[in-house]
């Protein structure tokens, strides 16, 4: 009986630590403990220093669970050693008893609580609100971990980029990046500046693939965008901050300002009437930057940024500077008399002039200036920030010349690329898998880390038109980049990822979140065998998957012929290579159908042309 009693103890205990803890980002260390505490409305939430009574109320209104008179407590408080943890960090002990989250700061503790959540059971609500017990011990490796939202390209409402901090929280990420003026719409009331809004946040309506839309027809009106309102921008920049998260504006300026030209027309070098890109490929479209030698010029950006940094708390404010043409400044005479005036030699130099101009007048408000890399053309401005996009080169460039850098090189964090194999997408350009996001590293072997603040993932919207689609770009890829810039390097391992990314699907699907599992379907490799003939490589990015395909156009499954790891050539007459991935007996990816033609294109271009 006794040995009966004992095995039926060990049983229990091994099913109460049987299911392995899973939170991304992955924390500094993990200890997993036998038991669970149940959350129920028996838990007394005891906040034992008051600074950190925002992370309560936070948690308190998302659990539900008012305050009981039970025995069980979640307990937040100061840790003992308060140097380990930084600003952020946070030490999590729970047993059957009691919760205990101890943290320097509020933010520390959020985080503690985001960690909490994600221990509950993905079902919570049907198997029950309680976590196992564990010992965590947790903090950031960088500071900016963000999430870039363009909201010029297309439009999105205050209650969605609401749920967008909503959702990215959930790993972290402290930094909202809100792409705020481009030439397809102006998205933020400038009191002073009334046109930016009546015009400029307004377009043409159009649907298909973006950059093929007719322009605006004669007298067509202009129906399609938005803007947010101060108090709207307050209202999201108070639910940010109750969430510990900064929100970074860019008005990206001297090009990518057609919305603004537009609005006011005086201000570019042509001084043409345009209206508002409506998303089509336009020769006129490099007639969107600003006219530097135009005083007017300075007085409006004035205007606007002043009450930018009356509106918005975060310390930076970003003015793009990215991809100008400066064919109009070089005919320009206005823009050569201020060459000359200030002893410009090109015009690379009269943008560097411009961004330390801007530099001034954000010091002047109290803010910094963080640009994208080319505002290292033509010599940077002393105290910027600079925000590495085409590549690490950039980043590298300003981190040697002792400048903060934020990584976010395109080909490992643009979340508008491709994701996986392009014929199973809806149509974008390039491609950024899950992988490339996840075994980036923002820190270069030549760089001191000390200057690179973090890195953010960048999702840019001329092709996604809707919230969801927003979600399907952003998750699972922002889960990797999540890890990056929160874990520690050593502590990253790709197959560890995929399990917990997994589990934390079912999460998603709980939520009604939706997501890309683009990483379970075939990549496609083709190499040249010939001057005229290629074979095809199948891989997956997920480890431990079975590949299926076929040559005759039917959709194969489990019975057709299973990819053994050779090169295969199209048979004779064959057009179309179709496949499909299986996981233990069922598919798991999604049919992927190519044409030999397309794939033929692929051979001599890279991995980026799709």
């Amino acid at each position: 009986m006794r040995i009966l009693c004992t095995l039926v103890l060990c049983f229990v205990c091994v099913q109460l630590i049987a299911d392995p803890i899973r939170i991304i980002p992955q924390p500094v260390s993990v200890t997993e403990k036998p038991g669970r505490f149940v959350l129920d409305a028996g838990v007394r939430l005891h906040v034992e220093d008051p600074s950190l009574q925002p992370a309560a109320a936070w948690f308190s209104s998302q659990m539900g669970i008012a305050v009981g008179k039970g025995k069980k407590e979640i307990i937040l408080g100061k840790p003992v050693d308060r140097n380990v943890l930084g600003k952020e960090g946070y030490t999590l002990t729970i047993t059957p008893s009691a919760i205990h989250i101890r943290a320097n700061e509020a933010a520390g503790v959020f985080y503690g609580l985001q960690t909490v959540l994600q221990l509950l059971p993905p079902d919570a609500g049907a198997s029950g609100k309680w976590v196992p017990c564990a010992e965590i011990t947790d903090y950031p490796r960088f500071g900016w971990r963000g999430l870039m939202l363009d909201v010029s390209r297309h439009f999105f409402t205050k209650e969605e980029v609401e749920r967008y901090i909503d959702e990215m929280v959930r790993y972290k990420y402290n930094t909202l990046h809100l792409h705020l003026s481009d030439d397809q719409g102006w998205r933020l009331e400038i009191k002073s500046l009334p046109e930016l809004t009546r015009k400029g946040a307004w377009r043409v309506a159009r649907t298909g693939r973006w950059g093929e839309f007719m322009p605006a027809l004669a007298n067509e009106p202009a129906t399609e965008g938005g803007f947010y309102t101060q108090d709207d921008m307050r209202e999201i920049i108070q639910y940010a901050k109750e969430r510990f998260v900064t929100l970074l504006p860019e008005i990206d300026i001297p090009a990518h300002s057609l919305a603004l030209i537009a609005s006011y027309p005086s201000l570019s070098c042509t001084q043409l009437n345009y209206p508002v890109n409506a998303g089509f490929r336009n020769p006129t479209r490099d007639d969107n930057a600003l006219c530097i030698g135009n005083d007017s010029i300075y007085e409006v950006l004035d205007r606007i940024f002043t009450e930018l940094a009356a509106l918005f708390p975060s310390e930076y404010i970003h003015i793009g500077g990215d991809e100008a043409y400066k064919g109009f400044w070089a005919a320009c005479p206005k823009c050569q008399r201020r060459m000359s005036e200030e002893h410009l030699n090109n015009v690379d130099e009269l943008q560097s002039y411009f961004v330390k101009r801007m530099e001034k007048m954000l010091k002047d408000k109290g803010k910094k200036l963080i640009g994208w890399d080319e505002i290292l053309e033509g010599g940077l401005a002393p105290e910027a920030t600079v925000m590495s996009w085409r590549g690490m080169k950039g980043g590298i460039t300003a981190a040697r010349m002792n400048h903060k850098v934020v990584m976010t090189p395109w080909d490992f964090c643009y979340l508008d690329l491709y994701q996986g194999e392009s014929a199973a997408e809806p149509p974008t350009y390039g491609i950024c898998r899950l992988k490339d996001s996840y075994t980036y590293d923002p820190v270069p072997d030549s760089v001191d880390e000390k200057y690179i603040l973090g890195g953010q993932g960048n999702l840019w919207t001329e092709s996604v038109a809707n919230f969801r689609h927003v979600e399907y770009m952003t998750w699972p890829r922002a889960l990797a980049l999540a890890e990056v810039y929160w874990s520690q390097k050593a502590a990253r391992n790709w197959d560890g990822f995929v399990s917990r990314m997994e589990h934390e699907f079912q999460r998603m699907d709980a939520a009604d979140i939706k997501y890309a599992r683009s990483a379970y379907n075939v990549i496609l490799t083709p190499k040249r065998t010939t001057d005229r003939d290629f074979a095809v490589t199948m891989s997956t990015e997920v480890n431990g998957l079975d590949i299926y395909y076929t040559f005759d156009q039917t959709n194969p499954d489990k019975h057709y012929p299973k990819y053994n790891g050779t090169p295969v050539k199209f048979p004779m007459g064959a057009t179309q290579l179709n496949v499909i991935t299986y996981r233990d007996g069922r598919p798991i990816g999604v049919q992927v159908n190519v044409r030999k033609e397309d794939l033929a294109k692929r051979v001599d271009q890279g991995r980026h042309v799709y």
